[in-house]
């Protein structure tokens, strides 16, 4: 059984493995850059190390000086969190050459998946519908411009090693094609090593929605059920709602098949998620799989029950899943807001300090979150500060309680998107349910 955990992360999503950790009875070691020296998260752990400066690539993803600590620290096990080395199957083969518990999928599976094109690949042939688009990666823009007249326009520019909506771009025409090619090739390239690109056909009206899986070492998997993840800006996600809406029974029951058996056909362990666009028909189409926790995992733990984070721990520990499909039983909504600090309007980052600092407080509220009154928010990192979420008997019960939390979370001294949020959720498309990736660009 692991006993001793190192984070190799920051902020929210650390202080949640380190509540997990404390369930479970498990030493914590967190690491710190000079800038998040004064965080919360840091207060939470057992231990805690510095681990460079600011700038990420001398603190947060510098494999030898985590590796470093991890070895100073005599922890059993190492948890990746989301966004950083999460995703990094270099990382995740350099803690398991060093002796330590990787908690995630293996190296190969990680690099395989983290490649848009080659899971595209894999997915289909595990007998999950794909998009139509290009079956390998694209080498320069000719092959591009001919693609995508093959395929035919509208189209997804995407970098094939991509997240987060960085190196991705809806193209009309040749012109903005030979236009977006290049700038979103070096854009990938800058952020995660490879600028390879690829084409998928754009669904115009599709919402996005997710499937959560478990899979133990033994060849066990099951399903958490869906998440609903449509409404974005700038292609990322800032609402998410479990269950999805208005998904038939028949269709959410298929999904959650498809899931488990792509997940066992790969071989996968530990937590996972597989995305899906899915069509005004309900016909739908695997987009990626995450192969780390989600950001908003927090609402499936609302809506089943399951802690997801001790999960993972569990898994990785060589322990089988007690949780079988049946198990699992949908009790009533939830839903999840990214509370960012950035200008609600332009989306731009509002680093600063915070003045004042008041959380909604409730039985239905549940606050992630590693700030608090008299931090500093720097630019050095996702500008992402919080997260706010409530559970109801029903989606309209959810929404009252969401407006309510929203309306008291008090934030001063930098610009929020909580008056975007709440824009978003007074909308009367919103509340009816007709929703969209496009629906931010549609009617904020």
């Amino acid at each position: 059984m692991i006993k001793k955990i190192l984070i190799a992360n920051r902020g929210e999503i650390a202080a949640r493995i380190i509540h997990a950790c404390k369930k479970l009875h498990i030493h914590t070691v967190a690491i710190y850059s000079e800038a998040d020296q004064d965080s919360p998260y840091v207060q939470l752990a057992d231990e805690c190390y510095l681990i460079g400066p600011p700038h990420v690539n001398e603190s947060y993803l510098n494999v030898e000086k985590i590796v470093e600590v991890a070895k100073k620290a005599e922890v059993d096990a190492i948890h990746p969190g989301y966004g950083f080395m999460s995703e990094n199957g270099d990382f995740a083969r350099k803690c398991q050459e060093n002796g330590f518990i990787f908690i995630g999928p293996s190296a190969n599976i990680i690099e395989t998946m983290g490649d848009k094109v080659a899971a595209r690949k894999l997915m289909k042939e595990a007998g999950v519908p794909i998009i139509p688009g290009t079956e390998n990666a694209l080498s320069n823009i000719d092959e591009a411009v001919s693609a995508a007249e093959e395929i035919g326009y509208p189209i997804m520019l995407k970098a094939a090693a991509g997240g987060g909506g960085i190196g991705m771009q809806v193209v009309h025409n040749d012109d903005e094609l030979i236009k977006a090619f290049d700038r979103n090739a070096k854009r990938a390239e800058s952020f995660f090593g490879d600028g390879s690109m690829f084409i998928e056909k754009l669904l115009k009206t599709a919402r996005h929605i997710e499937i959560q899986v478990l899979a133990d070492q033994f060849g066990h998997v099951i399903h958490l059920f869906e998440r609903e993840c449509s409404i974005q800006r700038r292609n990322q996600k800032v609402i998410e709602e479990a269950p999805a809406l208005f998904l038939s029974e028949q269709t959410r029951l298929k999904m959650g098949e498809v899931a488990v058996q792509a997940t066992k056909q790969i071989g996968y362990t530990n937590a996972g998620t597989i995305e899906f666009l899915v069509d005004e028909q309900e016909n739908f189409y695997f987009l990626e799989m995450n192969t780390r926790i989600q950001v908003e995992h927090p609402i499936t733990e609302e809506i089943t029950g399951v802690d997801i984070v001790s999960e993972q721990i569990n898994i990785a520990s060589g322990e089988r899943l007690t949780l079988h499909q049946n198990d699992i039983q949908i009790d009533g909504h939830a839903i999840e807001v990214r509370i960012y600090a950035e200008d609600p309007k332009t989306f731009f980052p509002s680093p600063g300090k915070i003045t004042k600092y008041e959380e909604p407080t409730g039985d239905n509220i549940r606050i992630e979150s590693s700030i608090r009154e008299g931090s500093n928010v720097t630019p050095f990192y996702d500008p992402m500060i919080s997260k706010l979420i409530v559970s109801g008997n029903s989606r309209d019960e959810a929404i009252t309680y969401l407006k309510e939390a929203l309306h008291t979370y008090k934030i001063d001294g930098i610009k929020t998107n909580i008056p975007m949020l709440l824009t978003v959720i007074d909308h009367e498309q919103f509340k009816k349910g007709n929703i969209s990736t496009n629906f931010v660009q549609e009617y904020v």
